[in-house]
C-alpha cells in the first residue's frame, strides 16, 4: 500500500509519496484547495500519515470516508527522526521514519461530536479562567481601597453589588459595574455550557455509568469519553491510567528502579478533573468516617486510611489513579460502580 506523509499546515501542504519503505518517489506543494483534490484523486487505497494536530483529524475524517487508513503520530514520536534543520520537506521525511517504528501508538481519529464536545469544554473552561481573573482584579482593588472582600467565589459574587456601593470605591463605580458584568456573563455562558453537556449526555449509558463512580460528576464523565474514544485500545486501567499521566514518573537502569511523581503526560484538563473529583470524594469519605464510620465503603476506607498514611495531597492523587482504573472497569465491562467491589485474580 502506498504511504503518503502529509506536514499539515493553514495554506500549505508539504506531501511525500512512498511505496517502499525508506524511499521517496514523489513530493509536492499544495494549497488547501489543491490538497483537498489530492485526496480525491487518489483511487486506490493510500495510507495516509500526519502529525496529530488541529486539522489532522479533519483531513483525516476526510480520508476515511473516501476508503482510505488514516495514522495519527503524535508530534513527540515524530521529532526524533527531523534531521539538522526543520522545513516542510524534512518533517515530512521525519513522519514518514517515524511511520516505520511498529512501537508507536498512533492516535485516534477524532469523530466531529467528540470535537465538538472537547470544544465545548475548552469554552467552559476559559470562560472559567476569564471569570477568576476578573475577580482577582476586583478583589485587588477592593483590597487597595481597605474593603475586604469574602474569599470564596460565591460569597464574592452575591456581596459584590454591595461593595460597589461602598463610598471609597465612588470614582470607580462605572468601571467596576462593567467588570461584575463580565463576570455575571462568563458565569451565566458556564452554567449554559453546562446545561447542553447535559443535554448531550441525558441518553448516553457510557456517562450515566462513569457519573456514578465516586468524585466522577458529569463534566469529569464527559471529557473522559470524549478524550478516550475507544477503551478497548488500552489493555487495562494501569495503560489509561498511565496515558493521562497519573502514573508515576520511572527513572531505572539495571538493578535499581527509582520511582518519582507522576509523570503528568497526557491530558491536563481531564486530569486536573478526575485530581479535583478525587479530592471531593475523599472529603466526603473522612466526613462519613467522622459521622458514621459503619457505612463506609471498601473504597471509603482506603482511601482514608491513605490519607492518614501519607497525607491529603497524595491521597488525593493516589485515589484519582484507582478512580481511573475504576472508570475503565466499568466502561469495558458494562458493570455498575461499586465502592465494595472485590476484583478477582486471574486463575
Amino acid at each position: 500500500m502506498k504511504r503518503i506523509a502529509v506536514d499539515l499546515a493553514k495554506s500549505v501542504y508539504q506531501v511525500a509519496e512512498s511505496v517502499r519503505a525508506g524511499e521517496v518517489i514523489q513530493r509536492k506543494r499544495l494549497s488547501r484547495g489543491a490538497f483537498a483534490r489530492y485526496v480525491q484523486e487518489q483511487v486506490e487505497p493510500v495510507e495516509w500519515v500526519m502529525e496529530a494536530c488541529g486539522t489532522a483529524h479533519y483531513w483525516g475524517r476526510i480520508a476515511q470516508a473516501c476508503g482510505h487508513r488514516v495514522l495519527l503520530l503524535h508530534p513527540r514520536y515524530v521529532r526524533p527522526y527531523r534531521r539538522r534543520n526543520k522545513t516542510d520537506r524534512n518533517d515530512c521525511d521525519a513522519i514518514l521514519e517515524a511511520a516505520r517504528c511498529q512501537g508507536i501508538h498512533p492516535v485516534p481519529v477524532k469523530s466531529h461530536e467528540q470535537q465538538q464536545l472537547q470544544q465545548l469544554h475548552n469554552l467552559r473552561e476559559t470562560w472559567k479562567k476569564s471569570r477568576t481573573q476578573r475577580i482577582n482584579l476586583l478583589r485587588g482593588i477592593f483590597r487597595e481601597m481597605g474593603i475586604e472582600a469574602p474569599v470564596t467565589t460565591a460569597a464574592f459574587l452575591q456581596s459584590a453589588c454591595e461593595l460597589l456601593e461602598r463610598p471609597e470605591v465612588s470614582a470607580l463605580r462605572g468601571a467596576l459595574q462593567v467588570i461584575l458584568g463580565e463576570i455575571n456573563l462568563y458565569e451565566q455562558s458556564m452554567h449554559e455550557c453546562e446545561a447542553q453537556l447535559a443535554r448531550w449526555h441525558a441518553e448516553d449509558e457510557v456517562v450515566r455509568k462513569l457519573d456514578e463512580v465516586s468524585g466522577i460528576g458529569l463534566l469529569t464523565a464527559s471529557a473522559l469519553k470524549t478524550a478516550v474514544g475507544n477503551p478497548e485500545r488500552f489493555a487495562s486501567g494501569r495503560q489509561l491510567s498511565a496515558w493521562l499521566g497519573m502514573t508515576p514518573r520511572e527513572h531505572s537502569s539495571g538493578d535499581r528502579r527509582k520511582l518519582g511523581h507522576i509523570s503528568r503526560q497526557g491530558n491536563t484538563y481531564v486530569r486536573t478533573l478526575l485530581i479535583h473529583g478525587s479530592r471531593a470524594a475523599l472529603l466526603a469519605a473522612q466526613r462519613c468516617q467522622r459521622s458514621t464510620p459503619e457505612r463506609m465503603t471498601a473504597l471509603q476506607r482506603w482511601a482514608t486510611e491513605t490519607a492518614a498514611r501519607i497525607g491529603q495531597n497524595k491521597a488525593a492523587v493516589a485515589l484519582a489513579n484507582k478512580l481511573v482504573r475504576i472508570c475503565w472497569a466499568v466502561w469495558c465491562h458494562e458493570r455498575r460502580f461499586s465502592g465494595n467491589w472485590q476484583s478477582m485474580p486471574p486463575a
